[in-house]
């Protein structure tokens, strides 16, 4: 299957995006040998953002895509404008939600999606929910490794948007992960109303690598994640 890549314009400057489709079944996602969507059933799209650290084709990032793909999602990734232009600091938050929704316009225009999934890793995924909690138009959140606090500040919590938010989430974060305290996440959690299933790996780290005494590889619980986020969808 060929990938669209695309640059997508963000004010006078410009990102770039690509788009693949799901590896499971192809009927789950648009035909792309001539760059034109097929009518060929429900099509899942999951606009997936990058933290911090990383680039439309870090690591993480692309497991996680990967994971979601061959479990029948197609998935955008794209670069936030700092790692774009290759500077070492993220870009401030209105920043990169004014990349996440060009991207998001982006997608919805090329590829039509009956349902449109936003979020992503880390600080991508954190975007993605300030955009949920000001009302942003999807049909879901998902959350990988959402950053809560700052590893070790955990005073410094990153939760008092999420009460507004009102799509569906879905959420997935390592028992080990240091940016995310299970207690103060459980906590946070009590007081959303939106349905939200929160889904904790064990063993598992900011960057869902898990300890060989959980009897799972790091290869399986990405499997496992993209199962269970195609299941919720």
């Amino acid at each position: 299957m060929t990938a669209l890549e695309w640059k997508v314009s963000v004010g006078s400057d410009a990102v770039s995006a690509v788009y693949e489709g799901p590896t499971a079944e192809e009927k789950a996602g648009p035909s792309l040998r001539s760059g034109r969507q097929a009518d060929s059933g429900r099509q899942i799209v999951f606009v997936c953002a990058h933290g911090a650290g990383g680039s439309i084709a870090d690591r993480g990032t692309l497991a996680s895509a990967n994971a979601m793909r061959a479990h029948g999602i197609g998935v955008v990734r794209f670069n936030f404008l700092y790692k774009e232009n290759k500077r070492g600091s993220p870009d401030k938050m209105p920043k990169l939600i004014d990349t996440f929704s060009a991207v998001v316009a982006r997608a919805r225009e090329e590829l039509k999606p009956e349902t449109l999934i936003i979020g992503g890793r880390s600080m991508g995924g954190r975007a993605a929910s300030m955009m949920a909690a000001e009302g942003f138009d999807a049909d879901g959140l998902l959350l990988l490794a959402y950053p809560l606090h700052p590893p070790g500040q955990p005073e410094k919590l990153r939760a008092d948007h999420l009460p507004n938010i009102r799509m569906p989430v879905i959420q997935f974060s390592g028992t080990r992960d240091p940016f995310c305290t299970r207690e103060l996440m459980e906590r946070a959690l009590a007081t959303v109303t939106t349905k939200w299933d929160m889904h904790w790996v064990e063993t598992a780290d900011h960057s869902f690598h898990v300890l060989k005494s959980s009897g799972k590889t790091d290869a399986a619980v990405m499997n496992e994640i993209g199962r269970t986020s195609a299941a919720w969808i």
